[in-house]
């Protein structure tokens, strides 16, 4: 049974006649008469009782009524719901990451968000990467990258992937002959590194330190071209993911070197208010970066 039956038998029993309910639906008294003629013929009983002055749900159209009434108060809920749906799918989510290196690949999944979540703004912060827990708690961005789980009750933290560091060298430096760098080969090692404190440096804090051991140099080089030039001329090692290298054309006499026996692994999360967490272009951002950087 089409709706439109419904909203006639809703429409003439609240408005108690076809005359008077014209005007509600828009259409010409007879156009309605043929409506309700047609819809009695198809059931197969009155819907009304009709009088000169008076039309009367019969015991059949009284349940019809009813069930009008349920259906549309039904279809009313759902839309209303729906525009909750698109109410909270707009926003603005403003990104930082403690891994510079993020900001290698963010950018292309800013691009794609943008086409997908339209209403969705991305804002990338390239402040102080050090500093994105005590942000997120301060309300100064929405969202951070890290690459451990802070303790506060007030965040939560969803694993995305996890990924391996490697030591980018020169075919012709001597620990190229190894085969996996143990702690002690950085003794000799001019170590190239995005920036300080060392303590935000994956290799150092999960590698270096825990054995007791310190490169001979250490050098920040914010920029990544510029180290891998330096490493092309055999001037020091570098440590990083595979895929944070992807967007670079490498040199062939570039090699990458397994750091530990076991391989240096890290674990990187999403970290947000948990406040936050349920609004739903939040979740369609950690969705889509999910799925997203499981291909690293």
């Amino acid at each position: 049974m089409e709706l439109k039956y419904f909203r006639l038998i809703k429409t003439i029993a609240e408005e108690g006649s076809i005359a008077n309910a014209t005007e509600r639906l828009f259409l010409t008294q007879s156009a309605l008469s043929h409506q309700l003629r047609e819809l009695e013929e198809r059931l197969g009983f009155k819907v009304f009782l009709r009088t000169r002055n008076k039309w009367e749900l019969t015991q059949e159209g009284s349940e019809l009524y009813k069930l009008a009434n349920n259906l549309f108060s039904s279809i009313d809920k759902g839309f209303s719901a729906i525009r909750h749906i698109k109410e909270g799918s707009k926003g603005a989510i403003k990104l930082s990451a403690e891994c510079q290196s993020f900001f290698h690949t963010i950018p292309g999944f800013i691009q794609k968000m943008a086409i997908l979540y339209p209403e969705i703004t991305i804002d990338v912060t390239l402040g102080a990467t050090q500093q994105t827990i005590s942000q997120v708690l301060s309300d100064e961005i929405d969202i951070a990258i890290v690459t451990s789980k802070p303790s506060s009750e007030e965040l939560e933290s969803i694993k995305v992937f996890e990924d391996e560091v490697f030591a980018v060298v020169h075919k012709e430096n001597v620990i190229n002959s190894l085969e996996y760098l143990e702690a002690s080969h950085f003794e000799s090692i001019h170590l190239l590194i995005n920036s300080f404190p060392l303590e935000s440096v994956a290799v150092y804090d999960q590698f270096l330190k825990p054995n007791g051991i310190n490169p001979i140099k250490i050098s920040a080089i914010p920029y990544t071209e510029i180290t891998l030039s330096m490493i092309h001329a055999n001037m020091g090692v570098m440590c990083a993911p595979k895929w944070q290298l992807a967007s670079f054309k490498l040199s062939k006499d570039l090699l990458f070197k397994r750091i530990g026996k076991n391989g240096l692994k890290r674990k990187h999360y999403l970290v947000v208010k948990k406040e936050q967490r349920h609004k739903k272009y939040i979740h369609d951002f950690i969705s889509n970066f999910e799925e997203d950087f499981l291909e690293l």
